[in-house]
């Protein structure tokens, strides 16, 4: 029986690990981002990288964050000394959707076990944990990169589960209902039959909210799922936000696909654009 690593790890969990070997951190932060207190410190022996170096190349469908290619996710790899049996540990100063959409595209590219470090960086410090500005050492990964490992959906199979109700959108609402409008209504707005779910509401202080709170987040989906499919497809604005929802249910032990072009693919691709709740 294989045994399914668990997808989140506390500050006090990673205190314990960190220095065995095996476990590898890695402080991701989105470019463009306010500068946070302390910046330039790191958990001590975390890899830095932003997420632009685990974002692929814009392209009609992809969205505005596309997925990056086998050789941009194996040059990270090798770089921060991942191996196939490492536990890799990603954390953020920024908004949690940072760290978890860094997990999801690292569990996607095939590493087995990749876990959240709930809270961030400020549930690091409130633990205890040091920061350093000391660099640890690069190169050395030899971890096997397969894309594909978790589900992703097309626009096609979208479309069918916003008709059917289980394409969930986790932006904030007036992004979802297209007001205020940006303009050319790129990003406001939603795939006709989309249903409004802020990812807000799976967290709680920079972490995820607490598994009984998100069962019941996630009931309706659930409870009422055919047999044999995903109770939903998660998706957002370019498929950051959307990965909240990924973790979330992934805690819970339901794996759903992730729309990785989500809305900005959408309409890149000319589909129609819903407006309103």
């Amino acid at each position: 029986m294989t045994v399914v690593p668990p997808p989140v790890v506390t500050a006090d969990e990673l205190r314990t690990a960190i220095g065995d070997g095996s476990t590898v951190v890695v402080e991701v932060r989105r470019g463009g981002t306010a500068p946070t207190p302390g910046d330039g410190a790191r958990i001590p022996g975390a890899h830095a990288v932003d997420l632009a170096e685990l974002t692929g190349v814009v392209r009609p469908g992809t969205g505005a964050t596309p997925l990056p290619d086998a050789a941009q996710v194996r040059a990270l790899v090798e770089r921060w000394g991942v191996h196939d049996a490492s536990t890799v540990v990603v954390a953020t100063a920024d908004h949690p959707s940072t760290a978890t959409r860094a997990w999801w595209v690292l569990r996607w590219a095939g590493l087995a076990d990749v876990r959240f470090l709930d809270g961030g960086r400020a549930a690091w410090v409130a633990a205890g944990g040091a920061l350093t500005t000391e660099r640890p050492a690069e190169g050395g990964g030899t971890a096997t990169v397969t894309l594909g490992a978790l589900p992703t959906v097309g626009s096609d199979t979208a479309a069918d589960a916003a008709r059917r109700g289980r394409l969930v959108d986790a932006r904030g609402a007036e992004a979802h209902a297209g007001t205020p409008d940006d303009g050319d209504g790129a990003r406001t707005g939603h795939v006709p039959g989309a249903v409004s779910l802020p990812a807000a509401g799976a967290l709680r202080g920079g972490g995820l909210a607490d598994e009984a709170t998100l069962r019941a987040r996630y009931a309706p989906y659930l409870d009422t799922a055919p047999a044999g499919e995903a109770p939903l497809v998660a998706s957002c604005g370019s498929g950051v936000a959307a990965t909240v929802d990924v973790l979330a249910l992934a805690v819970l032990g339901v794996t759903v696909p992730l729309y990785p072009g989500s809305f900005t693919g959408w309409v890149s691709e000319g589909r129609p654009v819903a407006k309103g709740a």
